[in-house]
């Protein structure tokens, strides 16, 4: 392919320095605005920003990666009508104004060439060299033509990024880009796929660019993905902002007045003024507290910016003589940095009427990594000590990335990510001061296996804030954790796989018992698989068949199932797994029928073999889930009514003439009310922990009840919402997870 480029008048004019364009992606962001008449004007505008921050670097490569990427895209349209080739122009805008590195920039010009048109990924290399390449194969998703279903695909491509930004952090940084560009642009895709794109917006993207403290690209992506996902309650929390604007910058402004001179009567130089408020961030803050919205603190802001650390200080003090602090409400990151970089003083106060105010506090320079955290901090790998002390800012998430590899598969491998890395975290010490980060929930186990493999294999016992604790005790922020250990011959015990919270301990404790006793490993193996069968299809292994079990062993490249029932029983695949790929649940997100009280339901998820659309029901004695063998019997006016084909009720039927052929069918709609049973050890706060993780799991619940037995085993009857087996499955698992718990199943009654 021959590359023209555009008219030489583009070529970036000289300026003056720090006087930028105005952003272009603000022009064109919204869908259909922006044409190919706007691109001469882009080009120029683009190099000079890169100029602006880069003064001697070669723009010839840019220019060419520019004209390649017009050229490449030549008549393709995005789905609002505007040419394509405003995206990558985008997404390179956006790494400039971040001040990422001409390479990159590059990297995002060219990002969607070798997905999406005829240029090849060796031909990127060929003209912008081997470096250029990595970052945009490192981009460009896995091939569309995938057997695996669209989930698993999301997953594989999520996980191709991740660990390509384990050795090139701008990976990461040109697919934040690429996604910023893409949610501000959503409006143009049907509603269904907005949603979906904004969910995984909202799991996967936002919490990223806040573990690599990109806090302006966090912030926008969390309230784009808000408006798709919430739109009632954005706009209802937007009119509640502007409709308070004026009293609250009047409050603000108040505030200012008063705390200045102060400031400068103790001879602080600083720049004040009111805080930026996401609403995304204010929503959550609402429902993690329970408040309403007059109640969140940070509804009134200000943030203050001074020269040096001392100055950060000596301006909490002076603002904690002049207003009420609010206990508990202070925190000092600049002692205790994020391992995003970031660093500030918060602190809330009350102030004028009884309302709260929250502060932040923090040099010029801590606010410059704060709004763009890594990028900040970018350097070419040239060697130097500045470049040395850059990747040692990344080991960490390095590491996290490292312990991933040895997931099972895609799906495995990005819920780990999500829960090692994009949870809530919390800090914790080691005895001698050292801080250590882990997911919020993570227990001293946790600790004990980020600390080293043979310290978490080790492991008799814990102490913190030198208490003796149990091993599933959840840390918090501040706890000074010891771990007892043996030193003797020891290992860990199976038991351990639901006590620890992170995927990185819960892998090494598989790998232990990979290489332990291989008989009985077979033994576990066989003992989970039947446990998991029985709880989650309601069957065995001997119904299933031995022909079937050879065949999935088959899938997971095992020929003799000695080896495969051991290698379930170190938990790779999990047993969970196998059940799904037996075909007797569907792993599937299927979602599930409807029952819509009060009249029986017609239901669009079960046909009735060779008659049609008959009224059916499901059978409340067993609850007959998607994916379960079923079968029909025919009631007296009422239609027919769905059972499990193993339900005491159709297996103990004597009328053999009224059962009829029934099979699922479609893709049905919303979500089913499932019975589960969970017996566990008797103790303070029991149904409130499942209700918690019932709810993180976005999982309803539609009714619950107790009981305790003379032997102190508490029996939680309740009944779910889920939208598919496999959510089941997973709320299952973390319920398995609690202390005290002893089993988790469905509830026949």
């Amino acid at each position: 392919m021959t590359v023209e480029p555009l008219k030489p008048e583009t070529t970036a004019a000289p300026r003056p320095r720090g006087k930028r364009p105005m952003t272009p992606v603000t022009a064109f962001g919204a869908p259909g605005v922006g044409t190919l008449a706007d691109l001469p004007l882009l080009r120029r505008d683009l190099l000079a920003l890169i100029a602006d921050h880069y003064p001697q670097a070669d723009l010839g490569p840019i220019e060419r990666a520019f004209d390649l990427a017009v050229v490449a895209h030549d008549g393709q349209r995005r789905a609002s009508g505007e040419p394509y080739v405003l995206h990558p122009i985008a997404t390179s805008w956006i790494l400039a104004e971040l001040g990422i590195d001409p390479i990159a920039i590059q990297a995002a010009l060219l990002h969607d060439v070798p997905e999406d048109t005829e240029v090849s990924l060796a031909e990127v290399e060929e003209r912008f060299g081997a470096e250029v390449a990595h970052l945009v194969d490192g981009v460009t998703k896995l091939s569309k033509f995938s057997t695996h279903s669209h989930e698993q695909r999301q997953a594989e491509n999520i996980r191709k990024m991740l660990l390509a930004m384990a050795d090139d952090i701008r990976v990461v940084l040109v697919k934040l880009a690429d996604r910023l560009h893409n949610m501000r642009t959503l409006t143009a895709l049907p509603l269904e796929k907005q949603q979906r794109i904004a969910r995984q917006t909202l799991e996967i993207y936002a919490p990223l660019a806040e573990r690599l403290g990109i806090w302006q690209i966090k912030w926008e992506l969390e309230d784009l993905s808000f408006k798709t996902l919430e739109p009632e309650h954005f706009r209802e929390l937007a009119r509640l902002l502007d409709t308070r604007r004026k009293n609250r910058e009047g409050f603000i402004e108040r505030a200012i007045e008063e705390l200045r001179p102060r400031l400068e009567a103790a001879g602080v130089k600083a720049d004040l003024g009111g805080r930026p408020k996401h609403i995304y961030s204010i929503y959550k803050k609402m429902q993690r507290k329970q408040a309403d919205f007059e109640d969140i603190y940070d509804v009134y802001a200000i943030r203050v910016l001074v020269d040096d650390v001392r100055d950060c200080y000596a301006t909490l003090g002076i603002v904690h003589a002049l207003w009420r602090p609010i206990p508990g409400q202070f925190d000092d990151y600049i002692a205790v940095p994020k391992n995003n970089l970031y660093q500030s003083l918060h602190t809330a106060v009350i102030a004028y009427d009884g309302k709260p105010l929250e502060i932040q506090i923090r040099t010029q320079q801590m606010h410059q990594v704060s709004e763009v955290g890594i990028a900040a901090h970018w350097r070419y790998k040239d060697g130097t000590k500045a470049d040395r002390a850059y990747d040692a800012k990344l080991a960490w998430l390095r590491q996290l990335m490292d312990w991933q590899r040895d997931a099972t598969d895609a799906t495995e491998f990005v819920e780990g990510i999500k829960l090692d890395i994009f949870q809530d975290q919390v800090f914790v010490f080691t005895p001698k001061g050292d801080i250590k980060d882990l997911p919020a929930g993570a227990t001293p186990l946790d600790f004990a296996y980020r600390v080293h493999t043979d310290v978490g294999h080790r492991t008799i016992g814990a102490k913190v804030n030198n208490r003796l604790v149990p091993l599933d005790y959840r840390l918090r922020n501040g706890d000074i954790v010891e771990i007892v250990t043996t030193k003797g011959e020891h290992g860990p015990s199976r038991d351990w796989m639901t006590v620890v919270r992170t995927s990185h301990a819960r892998e090494k404790i598989r790998q232990w018992f990979k290489r332990k006793d291989r008989d009985e490993n077979i033994v576990h193996g066989r003992e989970a698989l039947e446990r998991e069968l029985r709880r989650l299809a309601r069957t065995s292994a001997a119904a299933v068949g031995p022909d079937r079990l050879a065949e999935v062993a088959k899938q997971f490249s095992f020929e003799s199932m000695d080896d495969f029932y051991a290698s379930v029983g170190y938990g790779a695949p999990s047993a969970q797994q196998v059940v799904m790929k037996l075909g007797v649940v569907d792993d599937a997100q299927f979602v599930l029928p409807t029952i819509a009280p009060p009249t029986p339901p017609r239901t669009g998820g079960v046909r009735v073999k060779g008659v049609g659309d008959l009224l059916t029901r499901f059978a409340k004695c067993c609850h007959p889930i998607p994916g379960d063998p079923i079968i029909g019997f025919i009631t007296r006016g009422k239609g027919v009514t769905v059972h499990q084909q193993n339900c005491a009720t159709v297996v103990n039927e004597r009328e053999v003439g009224r059962l009829i052929d029934v099979e699922w069918e479609g893709a049905p709609t919303d979500s089913y009310p499932i019975a589960i049973r969970v017996e566990a050890y008797d103790r303070t706060g029991l149904l409130s922990d499942i209700s918690q993780i019932v709810a993180e799991a976005k999982v309803n619940i539609v009714a619950a009840s107790l009981t305790v037995n003379p032997d102190r085993v508490a029996v939680v009857r309740a009944t779910i919402q889920v939208a598919s087996v496999s959510q089941l499955a997973r709320v299952f698992r973390r319920i398995e997870q609690l202390r005290d718990v002893l089993s988790v199943s469905r509830d026949l009654g």
